[in-house]
């Protein structure tokens, strides 16, 4: 069963410092060419661990919609 959220980066404030996707533990999130960090939202688990670790707090969760 998937998660009911899932991680999301306001790139505005990424520092790409790729602590978030050291810190991932099912390889959901990426540095896209060195500016900022981007999540894969079917591989996020909404664990949690992204966000905690992020230096610049770049890091929100968004509810899943339910699927029909």
């Amino acid at each position: 069963m998937a998660s009911k959220r899932f991680a999301q980066v306001d790139r505005t404030r990424c520092v790409s410092c790729g602590a978030c996707a050291k810190e991932c533990p099912k390889g959901a999130v990426q540095i896209w060419r060195g500016c900022w960090a981007v999540v894969n939202p079917e591989r996020c688990v909404g664990c949690g661990k992204c966000q905690k670790i992020c230096p610049a707090d770049c890091i929100q969760f968004q509810q899943r919609e339910a699927a029909s």
